[in-house]
């Protein structure tokens, strides 16, 4: 049973008056306490004959019945905390419609106030759901549903109406060759749609919310991403106005495969090609002195390694190129490649050249998954914050906080008013 607070703890009762900043019609009656438990009950009602606004059209209405309901509330002094309050339903002789009135200190339907909404969302976007719930002591589920609707709702306010550039790109979303695929404008840097699966029908599912927000395929100008043939066929068919850049790091990491299946392959009878692996995929600057020594050695000989990482270098010079001759360059580089009886770097050449257009693009766009690059960082902390998700829609609101964090909404203001 709860103990009512005795006439000493009268400054208590005025405390919590004063921390709850309730206005009429709603007032604090009185405070109740369970010390077993360490919680405590604030209760909270509206004078007799109060007449509150109909939630339709506005006529002012006397309730027409009241049910009881609960909120879990900001602990004080590491007690649990909760408000309890009639709330009435207006029955409208206006539009006839009897609706339950709107608490200004939750939101409808909600088990918790707004002010523990707002630490919740704190917590959570600071650590793991799962602890964020320790430390709150509620279930997580409970935490996730707290979680998903301020999240759905700041994505929903996006304005999609002038996204004229979009970056693609997919991230392992757990163990098992399991994706989602990043849709994030390539201006804004944001993170605009977030779906489960890395196929063709991704795009169609961007080009579906695109739709629902009022905005068109056809505004899509231009899209980076990287060689995916179900990318390069969703573009074409879900997007056809848009033309296609193609990802330079994604080109670049290409090269440095081909250029490690050439070591791989000749340190069978070449021993001190082992254990450089990285001598040659990193950039020279970035090389340890042993490193550089360890190049210094070996790039000018004869070995196929050394061919594979001059070829690299030049490829890389291709970016600095001016554009006008871009083109030139990049015929002249595939040849090159093509006459060098590397395997790997034959292979290559013919990728790089059915995908000249795209790869070229880059002068005109300058558009690269750079940005997707540092936000699957984001994503790898996003999958340490939902530890222990049950299903990708957890992970990707995560993905849509982290990344989108400064535009979520800001609940540090609101008041248990």
């Amino acid at each position: 049973m709860w103990t009512p607070l005795s006439s000493k703890y009268n400054l208590m009762n005025d405390f919590f008056k004063v921390m709850l900043g309730l206005e009429e019609p709603w007032a604090l009656t009185h405070v109740e306490l369970e010390e077993k438990e360490k919680t405590w009950h604030l209760l909270i009602d509206f004078k007799p004959g109060t007449a509150f606004a109909c939630p339709h059209c506005g006529t002012m209405c006397t309730a027409h019945d009241t049910k009881v309901k609960t909120w879990r509330h900001l602990d004080f002094w590491d007690w649990k905390t909760y408000l309890h309050a009639r709330v009435p339903r207006t029955g409208c002789d206006n539009c006839h419609k009897v609706t339950r009135v709107q608490v200004p200190w939750a939101r409808a339907d909600a088990n918790f106030t707004l002010l523990f909404d707002s630490w919740a969302m704190r917590l959570m976007a600071e650590m793991p759901v799962n602890a964020a719930a320790r430390e709150l002591r509620e279930h997580d589920t409970r935490m996730w549903r707290i979680f998903h609707y301020y999240v759905d709702q700041a994505m929903a306010e996006l304005d999609l109406t002038s996204v004229k550039r979009i970056a693609i790109d997919e991230t392992s979303s757990r163990r098992g060759h399991r994706y989602i695929t990043l849709f994030v404008d390539a201006d804004a840097r944001i993170v605009l749609f977030a779906t489960e699966g890395k196929g063709m029908d991704t795009l169609g599912r961007f080009k579906e919310l695109l739709a629902a927000k009022g905005a068109c395929a056809e505004q899509i100008k231009d899209v980076c991403c990287d060689m995916s043939p179900a990318f390069i066929r969703g573009i074409a068919e879900y997007f056809p106005e848009a033309q296609i850049t193609f990802d330079k790091f994604h080109v670049m990491k290409m090269v440095n495969e081909a250029v490690d299946d050439v070591r791989i392959a000749e340190q069978k009878k070449t021993p001190e090609l082992k254990h450089t692996r990285y001598v040659w995929l990193k950039n020279e600057k970035d090389l340890t002195v042993e490193q550089q020594q360890t190049l210094t050695k070996l790039k000018d000989t004869n070995l196929q390694t050394g061919r594979a990482y001059r070829l690299k270098l030049a490829l890389q010079d291709f970016w600095n190129t001016p554009h006008i001759y871009a083109d030139v360059y990049l015929k002249e580089w595939t040849g090159w490649a093509s006459r060098s009886q590397l395997a790997p770097m034959v292979s290559l050449a013919k990728t790089v050249k059915e995908h000249e257009e795209g790869i070229l693009r880059w002068f005109h766009s300058k558009m690269t998954n750079g940005l997707l690059e540092g936000m699957n960082g984001l994503v790898q902390a996003a999958k340490r914050r939902a530890r222990g998700y049950r299903n990708v829609e957890n992970l990707i609101s995560m993905v849509y906080m982290t990344a989108n964090k400064h535009r979520m909404p800001s609940l540090g203001a609101s008041r248990a008013q």
